[in-house]
């Protein structure tokens, strides 16, 4: 298999603590330093979750701003910003972040119940987000996690709203979400458009085994404490570094490369994309 495997660290997410792993980092040097570290083990994009002082998440653009900075002075690692955030932040403060033009964000095209929680999406919301995402040349990673928002995603498309070359990630295995199992990730591999680039999500105890099946497939993968806070059954990992790793391997023994960041930029980001001249 021939097409470099492009893997995203996701070091901090918006719902674990470091009372669940106390390696998971929450501060912006803290991020930043997670994110250096994997980076030089094959990470060429990072998803980023802001945290405040008290852990929680937050939409703050200073903090955004802090973290960003911290980053771009220790590795040259594509950032893609969540504009996910938590599910107790507002919309409105959320699609803000967006104007920190990072040269990449997550657009999540419908609301659903997340665990025990609503994760709203409102649909004009979400069109006047894409709108501003395309306006400031930011690339959008469009997060499903169920079998209809892929098709809101092609509504976006065929509106302008989107690029023609979509880029997915298949989020699997979130309580309200489609399951993690390999029937579901195969079933939406087949239902996306044929230019699409895509990476798999898997959460939680079948974070391996779905990472593995995902790349096999030709798709690129995500790893880090966001999805899976261990490493193996009862052995939590020491941070997102062990995990990246792992992922590595997986891309090797399936003889796949590791994407650069040189080679993910080219995949990922328009020419000539704003954020980046």
């Amino acid at each position: 298999m021939s097409n470099p495997a492009i893997i995203t660290v996701a070091p901090t997410g918006p719902i674990a603590t470091k009372t669940d792993n106390p390696t998971l980092p929450t501060t912006p040097t803290e991020i930043a330093d997670a994110v250096e570290a994997a980076y030089h083990a094959g990470a060429s994009v990072a998803h980023i979750h802001l945290r405040d002082e008290n852990q929680r998440p937050t939409a703050d653009l200073t903090i955004g701003r802090q973290v960003m900075d911290a980053i771009a002075e220790r590795c040259p690692i594509l950032i893609q910003m969540s504009t996910g955030v938590g599910m107790a932040v507002s919309f409105e403060e959320r699609e803000r972040l967006v104007e920190l033009r990072p040269s990449m964000a997550t657009l999540n095209p419908c609301s659903m119940s997340f665990g025990m929680g609503e994760f709203r999406n409102p649909p004009a919301a979400v069109e006047r987000l894409a709108a501003k995402m395309r306006d400031l040349g930011i690339q959008p990673e469009l997060e499903i996690y169920d079998s209809g928002h892929l098709d809101a995603c092609l509504r976006l498309r065929d509106k302008g709203l989107l690029p023609e070359r979509l880029q997915f990630s298949i989020v699997l295995g979130v309580q309200g979400g489609m399951a993690a199992t390999p029937t579901n990730l195969l079933t939406m591999v087949n239902r996306l458009p044929s230019e699409a680039i895509w990476q798999i999500i898997a959460i939680g105890r079948p974070n391996l085994e779905l990472t593995a099946i995902g790349l096999a497939l030709g798709g690129n993968a995500r790893a880090g404490l966001e999805d899976t806070l261990y490493l193996a059954k009862g052995e939590l990992s020491d941070g997102s570094t062990p995990l990246v790793e792992r992922t590595v391997r997986l891309v090797r023994d399936l003889g796949r490369q590791v994407a650069s960041v040189e080679q993910a930029h080219q995949e990922l980001v328009p020419l000539g994309h704003p954020a980046l001249s």
